[in-house]
């Protein structure tokens, strides 16, 4: 089969088309056929070595497609089925193994590129509102509260403002263009904000001077420090990411003096570990998409073997939505 090979960390060029053996199911597992393949930035921080892999690897975490086989212990008549996964490691390829517990089921009418790109970011935006942090919408005798989501038109963007939006929250992006703008008003945020030195001013501004409940900051050394100085008394600011590059060392003095805020940095990891959260999280965020609750806005779609690009352009921020590679 077809697939693509990290034989050493660095640049979107590391990524190698190659032709290796196809995978075979061992105990607890399916055999999947790639419909499609969710490219996310986890991906390119293991190939630059930012966070640590062994190589040679096959990239790739999460798709959609079709069982062709199973494993001992795994019900046969699953073959045929379509299912998607956001944690079998080797899934930029033709074809993938999924460990059975951890395949979702797709709904009738979602296709595999939405599929594909849904678990990842809509259970990143499931934890970040739900888990992570917990803004609330307006209640008998409360306004409700606002956020600040930067990066408000990229795949997890989007599905956040979506599922805030959907509670009441009032929603504050920013973005980097016209386009983008568009796009985050489209799902659901009130006010739209250019990134730059200007958006703490402008966030305060839009909240009489108190600044927002959490900020939900994955773009990292760029916006930090306005993350932190957007953010109202005893809020919190939820580092999800580094799209930007890792935000340095700082003092935690610092959050005294700014409101005594609260600084998290969370991982999808520790929020679907247990089956029954992960059973939850996965099929609250595949019925959003069935049922239209949520749009998941694939925006770019790329050849299997154009990895490469795919990756030189997510990292350019030249991409707005999900992005996916089609084998």
């Amino acid at each position: 089969m077809k697939a693509i090979h990290v034989t050493a960390h660095g640049g979107p060029e590391v990524l190698r088309s190659v032709e290796i053996d196809d995978p075979t199911p061992g105990p607890g597992q399916l055999a999947v056929r790639v419909g499609a393949v969710g490219i996310n930035f986890i991906d390119t921080y293991l190939r630059s070595g930012l966070y640590p892999s062994q190589t040679p690897y096959v990239p790739g975490s999460e798709g959609a497609g079709t069982v062709i086989a199973v494993g001992d212990g795994v019900d046969a008549e699953l073959v045929g089925s379509r299912v998607a996964w956001s944690d079998a490691p080797g899934s930029y390829a033709e074809i993938a193994l999924v460990t059975a517990a951890r395949a979702v089921p797709v709904p009738d009418g979602v296709d595999d590129p939405v599929a594909a790109s849904a678990l990842l970011q809509g259970l990143t935006a499931h934890y970040l509102l739900d888990g992570s942090a917990h803004p609330q919408g307006p209640g008998d005798d409360t306004p409700g509260d606002t956020i600040l989501v930067h990066a408000g038109a990229g795949g997890v963007g989007l599905v956040l403002t979506q599922m805030a939006a959907a509670r009441g929250i009032r929603v504050i992006t920013t973005v980097s263009t016209d386009a983008k703008e568009a796009l985050s008003r489209a799902a659901g945020a009130s006010e739209v904000l250019r990134y730059g030195g200007h958006v703490a001013e402008k966030v305060r501004e839009l909240t009489d001077g108190v600044g927002v409940a959490v900020v939900y900051d994955g773009v990292g050394a760029d916006t930090f420090e306005q993350s932190l100085r957007s953010t109202r008394v005893r809020g919190t600011v939820v580092l999800f990411g580094a799209a930007s590059g890792p935000v340095p060392p700082f003092d935690l003095q610092r959050l005294n003096g700014l409101g005594s805020l609260s600084v998290t940095r969370p991982t999808l990891a520790d929020f679907v570990s247990d089956p029954a959260e992960f059973a939850w999280r996965s099929s609250e965020v595949m019925s959003a998409v069935a049922q239209g609750r949520v749009e998941v806005r694939v925006g770019n779609s790329y050849a299997l073997a154009d990895a490469e690009q795919a990756h030189r352009d997510l990292e350019a921020r030249a991409t707005t939505g999900s992005i996916v590679l089609v084998p």
